[in-house]
């Protein structure tokens, strides 16, 4: 017997995690256990705070949604007008010196001369290729090559995503991309380049919600507070040592046993099959690839430059930085750094020399957060990552040479980006339900590995719609048919209705496969 008995255990308090807490919470039937190995609730959408005082999400969060549950769920959490802040993205791509307006392939307008004739020529002969093409493109590349031409694909597309990905994009297949990647109009492309005019914004997240305070970490330490605590397991007593998949049952890092019916894990599903002993399932969870992050800050005294403006965040495809996005983190929100009136020495300045006072001073402060991939495929000298960046910052003219450093962070996140690799689907078809058949649904953004439907929105919706999956057999929709999860207004599930007194779950229209 285990020390403690529910239906449904949930492994990990991120917002997938989450998303099963709070549909069982709502559903109020089934007896459930939510755990997670840290104290604070988040997971890979917390928030990191410096000694300085410093905010650094780990990673690149912002909040849109395709779900209206999920707005009800951090609306609920965070009821009040000012505990947000909404933005207009303000994006650009660092190219040649220019900041070319995001999605670049639609704004070659801006480009020199020769470059837009190289990317003009390349989208012509892709839109003449793609009218008699009888295959669909077998790699990202081969999509590129289709959708953008030769020239995008040599100037941006193809740079850029290596340093994205951290693997080349011969190796990766498309099926992923749906709303990721904007495919250029060629009619458009081409009257914007005559009229030297700038395409306008696309994409899901053209506009976006991001929280005043405590960082994207905070929504989900707020919605694990709508949770009761005598479901909530964090910290040491919450780390899992051991899935026995016969007898279902968890041991915890200090020994108490947990037995379930049903297992909801949203931990990396190559540690999950590690921590169950399974030698066939960690056998084939070898065929999954994954990239490494590296989130760095820089903190800087004085007042956001002119050059900087109200950009939010900022795409880098060419060598002369190693990071390939930066976040003007301090744009999002007044609390992501310490008030002006806060005293802080000098560390030193962006170009390595020495502050002439070690005095703190007055402020006010700005901040930027950078990422970095790494893999076998795209090493990194993780000893001299920071300053790398901060020279990287120096050459794209992010900051000057003697602007005043006051903080820097660095963090690695080992599981970063799932990798949509060639081999992905062959395995997930066969790892996720040979899972399923002993009672464990692996959901998450490294759960079930899909990087189409690993935004905050879409891994609290893999949590709920498990949970509905368990429950009464509904569709997991977000987990199967990305595209049609991507492309409407989901709004079947809210969380004001009273909810199974039919024993039903609202009805979802899901499209037929077609081959």
């Amino acid at each position: 017997m285990a020390d403690i008995q529910v239906d449904v255990l949930v492994i990990g308090a991120g917002p997938t995690g989450l998303g099963a807490a709070k549909r069982l919470n709502h559903i109020n039937g089934a007896s459930w256990l939510i755990l997670d190995a840290n104290e604070k609730a988040g997971g890979l959408a917390s928030t990191d705070v410096t000694p300085e005082g410093f905010l650094y999400d780990v990673g690149g969060h912002v909040i849109f949604s395709h779900y209206k549950y999920f707005d009800d769920c951090i609306d609920e959490a965070l009821p009040k007008p000012d505990d947000w802040y909404t933005h207009e993205r303000i994006s650009y791509v660092r190219y040649k010196g220019l900041w070319v307006p995001y999605p670049f392939q639609n704004n070659i307008s801006m480009l020199p001369k020769e470059d837009q004739v190289k990317c003009i020529d390349g989208l012509i002969d892709a839109a003449m290729a793609s009218r008699v093409a009888v295959d669909k493109p077998k790699n990202f590349d081969e999509w590129i090559l289709r959708t953008c031409g030769e020239g995008v694909a040599d100037i941006f597309m193809r740079p850029y995503n290596y340093k994205v990905w951290a693997v080349p994009t011969t190796k990766m297949q498309c099926e992923w991309l749906g709303e990721r990647v904007a495919a250029p109009n060629l009619k458009l492309v081409t009257k914007n380049v005559i009229l030297n005019k700038v395409a306008g914004n696309w994409g899901p997240n053209a506009t976006f919600r991001f929280p005043a305070r405590d960082g994207t970490g905070g929504i989900w330490i707020a919605v694990s507070d709508t949770l009761p605590e005598k479901n909530k397991r964090y910290g040491e007593k919450g780390e899992v040592t051991r899935v026995d998949a016969e007898k279902k049952i968890v041991t915890l890092k200090d020994g108490t046993t947990v037995g379930y019916g049903k297992l909801i894990s949203t931990m990396a599903v190559d540690h999950l099959v590690e921590k169950m002993g399974n030698q066939e399932l960690v056998t084939l969870s070898k065929g999954l690839y994954y990239s490494s992050t590296h989130v760095i800050g820089v903190g800087i005294r004085g007042e956001r430059p002119e050059r900087i403006g109200d950009k939010c965040w900022l795409y880098f495809p060419e060598d002369n930085c190693p990071f390939y996005r930066a976040t003007i983190f301090s744009n999002y929100s007044p609390y992501n750094q310490p008030d002006a009136s806060v005293k802080l020495p000098t560390l030193y300045h962006a170009d390595g020399s020495k502050a002439a006072s070690s005095e703190a001073k007055d402020g006010p402060y700005w901040s930027i957060m950078l990422e970095v991939s790494q893999s076998g495929m795209k090493p990194v000298d993780e000893e001299n990552i920071l300053k790398d960046c901060i020279q990287g910052l120096i050459n794209t003219e992010m900051v000057k040479p003697e602007d005043e450093i006051v903080s820097t962070y660095h963090r690695k996140f080992d599981h970063g980006y799932p990798t949509p690799s060639l081999e992905r689907e062959g395995v997930l078809k066969q790892l996720l339900p040979k899972l399923q058949e002993q009672g464990i649904w692996s959901r998450g953004r490294f759960g079930s590995w899909r990087y189409e439907v690993g935004n905050q929105d879409h891994s609290f919706m893999l949590g709920v719609e498990a949970v509905d999956n368990i429950l009464v057999g509904g569709t997991e929709a977000t987990l199967n048919y990305p595209d049609f999860v991507n492309s409407r207004a989901n709004t079947e599930r809210r969380l004001d209705q009273p909810f199974y007194s039919s024993g039903t779950l609202p009805k979802t229209s899901i499209p037929t496969r077609t081959a």
